[in-house]
């Protein structure tokens, strides 16, 4: 794999609670610390990391409060590209300097960042920025793929969670692994399919064995139009169905 290096410019920023309880981005309330960032500079190869320590000093109490930091990875665009948020590494407290050490990282079971200049924003967020983070989050099932010019899927990526139960593992683990070798797309306008986010299944039901028996078919190939895909359809289905019925057993 062709390693692909990212420059990291690490800016230093006015740091303010308030600000980050608006979610890090472009909020202006009173600065609540200062911050010192080394280096100052980075180069961050795929799939390896690099540390960056920040030096802390609080500028004004925060009501006993020990708030996360942010930090944000932003491209050219100011876009969010990578986040690394972290506990405060200590108790918070007014006038006495503290160092920070984090790594930004190209993770190797993500897709690598386009190379280029890169910028890190710095703030922080309290308890309550902090649930409703993780609120919007709830991470249950994750899936992706990365494709080439020819539509060809080159690496994919799925995320589950163990600890919702049985039932939570087996309808994501189906729906995600399904979606990331190609119909990556949910539906809510088919109601017998795992595809539909309104739809829990917990197994590979037939419907969906005739979309992926479909998509894999020998004369389905990456790229086709749809009008392409239409005009062979009468000679593949009677092939995908038959070949379901037999998998399943399914009576005449």
């Amino acid at each position: 794999m062709n390693a692909k290096k990212v420059l990291l410019p690490v800016s230093i920023v006015a740091v303010a609670l308030a600000a980050a309880l608006a979610a890090g981005c472009g909020g202006k309330q009173t600065p609540v610390a200062r911050v010192e960032v080394d280096p100052r500079l980075v180069q961050v190869p795929f799939s390896e990391a690099r540390a960056v320590r920040l030096t802390w000093t609080p500028s004004a109490p925060l009501e006993g409060e020990t708030p996360t930091v942010f930090v944000h990875l932003l491209d050219d665009k100011k876009k969010v590209s990578r986040t690394f948020d972290h506990p405060f590494p200590q108790r918070w407290r007014e006038g006495a300097p503290l160092t920070d050490e984090f790594k930004v990282y190209q993770s190797a079971l993500a897709q690598p960042l386009p190379a280029g200049k890169y910028q890190v924003v710095v703030g922080l967020y309290g308890k309550d920025r902090a649930r409703e983070i993780r609120r919007s989050l709830d991470p249950q099932c994750l899936s992706g793929f990365r494709k080439n010019e020819k539509y060809e899927i080159e690496h994919s990526d799925v995320f589950l969670t163990v600890d919702n139960g049985d039932f939570v593992f087996l309808d994501c683990a189906y729906e995600e692994v399904l979606q990331s070798i190609g119909p990556i797309n949910d539906t809510d306008s088919v109601p017998w399919t795992m595809f539909n986010d309104n739809v829990s299944m917990g197994f590979f039901d037939v419907y969906d064995q005739y979309i992926l028996n479909l998509l894999y078919h020998p004369r389905i190939k990456a790229g086709m139009t749809v009008a392409e895909v239409k005009a062979v359809l009468p000679q593949v289905l009677p092939e995908v169905r038959a070949w379901v019925k037999k998998v399943n057993n399914l009576p005449e």
